[in-house]
């Protein structure tokens, strides 16, 4: 099981990962919106970041229209938000940035 960050560990990610934030409530999660020119364009990131969460063995809630894909990671049998989190939003943004 992955470790739990701390609240300094989350605070600092979020000011070094623009779009990302916690989400609302008292769920441990992080969560992002991601907009993109058309629906192919989201499919595209889509499958990538599936392919990479696979690999990971660590499997994103998201949600998809059109053009939007909503996204909330977090680790559940952590109960919240540990490094497997930061590595896959990191590696959502880097897909995202890469789609044209």
């Amino acid at each position: 099981m992955a470790n739990l960050n701390k609240s300094q560990d989350i605070e600092s990610f979020l000011k070094k990962n623009a779009g990302w934030s916690r989400a609302k409530g008292k769920r441990g999660a992080l969560v992002k919106s991601y907009q993109f020119k058309d629906f192919s364009a989201a499919f595209a990131f889509m499958t990538r970041s599936a392919l990479k969460a696979e690999q990971m063995n660590h499997h994103p809630e998201w949600f998809n229209v059109y053009n939007r894909v909503d996204v909330t990671l977090s680790t559940h049998d952590a109960g919240g938000i540990t490094d497997l989190d930061f590595k896959l939003a990191q590696a959502m943004d880097r897909f995202a940035k890469s789609i044209k």
